[in-house]
């Protein structure tokens, strides 16, 4: 059985999904104490009590609960700290210590962006306070690893899923003829949530303790992005007004110079290859 921790995430959610079709046994967790589902468990990470058991008969988990907003974890690093360090290592010990492989989703933000393609044992560099946070956690994880443990990480960037927000609601600003202000500072390396449910599910199938990493092949800026959907809808694209991301108040942190790294280990395993970033937005256009 497979434990989704905040598995009515977005990317949980995609993953539970996979898992069922294939017909795997799967229970998630919510912090919405009041709408419990089937096969579906509260868990408040931020309360995470000390004796909290994992249900009998996991064999792997994954942790997708966290604080992932830069901004909120800059305007309160003692709350997301709480949350993404010390309550996510709490509750991987307890998984870990049952046997239980426990994979780790972490970010680019581990890194300072100044590298493409990073390399997933390149030393961490972050630079905002939740890539110092992720980092901190995987140092954990990686002893864990080194000793034997079963656990793994997997770094993620920019995850885009069919109904993504951003981009449809550029689409219909822009079908009436509405100007739009996209950030021409600012860089993603869009990969589809269908191919991260993909590989978190191979990933925990296989109980690989492994640190993996996946993303696009490409970054490309947001106002780059807002230029194409124009394009791909016919609207004029000068409705598209680049403005700097710094100038509005976006942290430094906020927008690194590159976005990707080195899938290639998820490539060569699993065949999993994230598509050029227009074939991921024309996915998302065309949902």
């Amino acid at each position: 059985m497979f434990l989704l921790i905040g598995g009515n995430s977005e990317i949980g959610a995609a993953t539970a999904r996979r898992l069922r079709e294939q017909g795997q046994p799967v229970v998630t967790t919510t912090r919405r104490a009041a709408d419990l589902g089937e096969d579906e468990l509260f868990l408040d990470l931020e309360q995470l009590s000390d004796d909290w058991r994992p249900p009998e008969g996991v064999e792997a988990a994954c942790i997708f609960a966290a604080i992932a907003r830069l901004a909120a974890c800059e305007a309160d690093w003692a709350g997301s700290y709480r949350v993404n360090v010390a309550q996510t290592l709490a509750l991987a010990e307890k998984l870990v210590a049952k046997g239980i492989y426990t994979l780790f989703l972490s970010t680019n933000q581990v890194f300072d962006g100044t590298r493409a393609q990073v390399p997933s044992d390149a030393p961490l560099s972050p630079v905002s306070a939740y890539g110092r946070q992720k980092a901190a956690t995987e140092t954990v994880f990686k002893t864990w690893i080194a000793a034997g443990a079963p656990a793994g990480i997997l770094r993620l960037a920019k995850v885009v899923s069919p109904d993504m927000a951003l981009v449809h609601g550029w689409r219909r600003s822009l079908s009436m003829g509405e100007p739009i202000r996209a950030f021409h500072d600012m860089t993603m390396a869009p990969t589809p949530t269908g191919l991260v449910a993909q590989a978190i599910s191979r990933l925990i199938e296989d109980r690989e303790p492994i640190t993996a990493q996946l993303t696009g092949p490409e970054d490309v800026s947001y106002a780059a992005v807002a230029r194409f959907i124009a394009n791909a809808i016919g609207a004029d694209d000068d409705l598209v007004k680049p403005v700097s991301a710094l100038d509005n108040g976006m942290p430094a942190s906020a927008v690194p110079l590159n976005t990707t790294l080195d899938s290639s280990y998820l490539a060569k395993r699993y065949g999993l290859i994230a598509p050029d970033p227009w074939t991921a937005l024309r996915a998302v256009l065309d949902a």
